[in-house]
């Protein structure tokens, strides 16, 4: 069993940056992938970027590489997704997710979801 908490979403201008925190909990944490996905409304869940168990593989949507970096820091129980130069399409609800063993891209093979933090990106 996992537990998750995301936190720092909010109200920014475009080309703003923010961090995004998921503070982790239980069990398996140190032997789940994490990921981020976020959803904006009327919109499907979309895959934003993954971080093996052990930190030492990444994956991103290929859109955001060279915005959004995702990092874990097991020794804490956090995982991070920085966002730079925000966009007006990245308003979404980001979600923070676990599942134990290998990362994925989709999210119906995540076990775990925290409630998800709002990020707004607007002039």
């Amino acid at each position: 069993q996992v537990q998750l908490v995301e936190s720092g979403g909010g109200l920014v201008q475009p080309g703003d940056s923010l961090r995004l925190s998921c503070a982790a909990s239980g069990r398996t944490v140190r032997s789940s992938a994490m990921a981020w996905f976020r959803q904006a409304p009327g919109k499907e869940r979309e895959f934003v970027a993954a971080i093996s168990a052990e930190g030492d593989y990444t994956n991103r949507l290929e859109s955001l590489v060279g915005r959004f970096t995702l990092s874990r820091d097991n020794a804490k129980n956090m995982v991070y997704l920085q966002m730079n130069n925000l966009k007006p399409e990245d308003t979404a609800v980001y979600y923070c997710a676990a599942r134990e063993g290998y990362y994925s891209r989709n999210f119906r093979s995540y076990d775990f979801w925290g409630q998800g933090t709002q990020v707004t990106v607007s002039s």
